[in-house]
């Protein structure tokens, strides 16, 4: 990933613990970054590691998104449980922070574009539809480890045989 991303990413942190420590008058470690989160999630926060890790691939595709929403979004999460500890992930303590201390609008899921990140994923059928389950989940039927429900005809959804992507 480009170094002045990750140099930007850094400095975000830190700007953002800064915040944190005007608005709650006391210090706070800063927190290790990492950027090598899979999938579609944008970032993760690591409570109990103080750690964040960030989606190389999203941020290297949304880097100003990432500066100006994902980062205070993940710092917020490690602020409200060294502050208030174990509470709602996206509860009020979080939204507190996220609004008063970083003066972001408190939204809970991105709408990044995905494509790039998504993972294989196989088509399973029932009397009523097709759906597509990632690879995660048909490892798992496959394992005979779990099995899944069509939510409208309440049928088991069989494999088709096809991979999707």
């Amino acid at each position: 990933m480009d170094l002045e991303l990750r140099y930007r990413a850094q400095q975000k942190v830190a700007q953002s613990i800064l915040q944190a420590e005007q608005a709650f008058n006391r210090t706070f470690p800063k927190p290790r970054l990492r950027f090598q989160l899979r999938g579609k999630a944008a970032g993760k926060a690591y409570l109990q590691l103080n750690e964040i890790r960030l989606n190389p691939v999203l941020f290297s595709e949304n880097p100003q998104a990432f500066i100006d929403e994902v980062i205070p979004h993940e710092v917020a999460h490690l602020i409200t449980y060294q502050v208030y500890g174990r509470v709602r992930p996206h509860g009020v303590e979080w939204k507190g922070v996220m609004e008063a201390v970083f003066h972001i609008p408190a939204r809970t899921t991105h709408s990044f574009a995905v494509d790039s990140v998504k993972g294989k994923t196989f088509e399973y059928q029932c009397q009523c539809t097709l759906y597509p389950l990632s690879i995660r989940r048909h490892n798992k039927v496959v394992r005979a480890q779990s099995s899944y429900r069509c939510q409208q005809c309440k049928q088991l959804l069989t494999f088709t045989g096809k991979q999707l992507s």
